[in-house]
């Protein structure tokens, strides 16, 4: 009897099936420090213990991002380890903070499968739910990807695609209990720009960017314990359709949350994803850019000192975004490579 776990196909998932996912993460101030020094994420917030202190908090908390990718990480093995692509995101909600010492741990449900038209590989979506030692969920979204099937002759599932929401209400999101943002220290930040300061329909250029190394990609999602194996094998990638290695999608998502400080730097939480689009591949030695429009705004319910913007934030690969490239009548323009909209917390004036 084979020892090993050569992961899950698609013929292997049924829509209902729950699976525990292996080696609960407790998160360390080391790993906040690696994620610092790989993506150079500048909120002050998660940068400082003084600013979340004055804030209600009892340190820095993680940046959520991090803890997503943690989340996201433990359910590789099962789910993405023979994936052709990780394709969206939606319905994400970030539910409690993630502090140093907190141990984070992963389940996820199948709420649904299609199978392609080639025969050869499949979608499965699942709903994943990251909770932490004392069992609060602090992270629950769905996301879809496309796996490979062991046997191309093996009879498909009956297609069942879930009904996904467009986005996450303004009435669900959750900020911080025990939180007051009144009086946010501006100077500490380096932006005087508050929620009071944004409209809808504005744009905003992140102006920098930022090349991905073939080493700080694959630390980065070792971090994650992400095992996918497009991340990391070149004997095998080398033999593929791109001949080369993916960056994994997580990776860009970070990198365009930490270029839009220039511009959002008071954007402190994320609060939500409403949904997700890997466009494009991405690999080492590619230039990451940023641009983000705000798509609307939203008091929170009992909350004057916080409130949320709706953004959409494209990146894109070797094209710097002055001219704000995203979608087109024909589809994206090129050199998009994410198309992520989310809602991020903010204090108020």
């Amino acid at each position: 009897m084979t020892k090993t776990n050569a992961g899950n196909f698609f013929e292997d998932f049924k829509v209902g099936q729950v699976l525990r996912h292996a080696t609960p993460r407790t998160v360390t101030e080391g790993d906040a420090a690696l994620y610092q020094a790989l993506f150079g994420s500048r909120f002050s917030l998660q940068s400082s213990a003084e600013v979340a202190r004055k804030a209600g908090y009892a340190t820095a908390p993680i940046d959520d991002m991090l803890a997503f990718h943690i989340v996201f990480g433990k359910t590789v093995p099962d789910v993405s380890l023979n994936a052709v692509a990780n394709l969206g995101y939606a319905d994400c909600r970030f539910l409690r903070p993630v502090f140093p010492g907190d141990t984070l741990s992963t389940e996820s449900k199948v709420i649904g499968l299609k199978e392609n038209s080639n025969g050869e590989t499949g979608v499965v979506y699942v709903r994943s739910t990251g909770r932490n030692q004392r069992d609060e969920t602090v992270i629950d979204y769905v996301r879809w990807v496309m796996v490979r099937k062991r046997d191309k002759a093996a009879k498909a599932p009956e297609e069942d695609v879930p009904h996904l929401p467009a986005a996450v209400g303004a009435e669900h999101l959750v900020a911080p209990a025990g939180t007051s943002f009144k009086g946010f220290d501006t100077g500490a930040s380096g932006s005087p720009h508050l929620w009071d300061d944004y409209e809808v329909g504005e744009k905003i250029d992140h102006a920098d960017g930022i090349t991905i190394e073939e080493a700080e990609h694959m630390m980065a999602t070792r971090l994650y314990q992400n095992t996918a194996k497009v991340h990391f094998n070149q004997y095998t990638e080398g033999k593929g359709r791109f001949g080369r290695r993916l960056i994994y999608g997580g990776h860009v998502i970070s990198l365009a949350r930490a270029l839009s400080f220039n511009g959002l730097s008071n954007a402190v939480l994320v609060a939500a994803i409403n949904g997700g689009r890997h466009v494009a591949p991405c690999f080492g030695g590619d230039t990451v850019f940023a641009w983000t429009e705000v798509l609307d705004k939203a008091e929170l319910k009992g909350r004057s000192d916080i409130g949320a913007l709706r953004l959409r934030t494209f990146a894109t690969k070797d094209r710097p975004c002055a001219d704000f490239p995203g979608v087109k009548e024909k589809g994206y323009e090129e050199g998009v490579i994410l198309d992520l909209d989310y809602w991020a917390l903010i204090p108020r004036r």
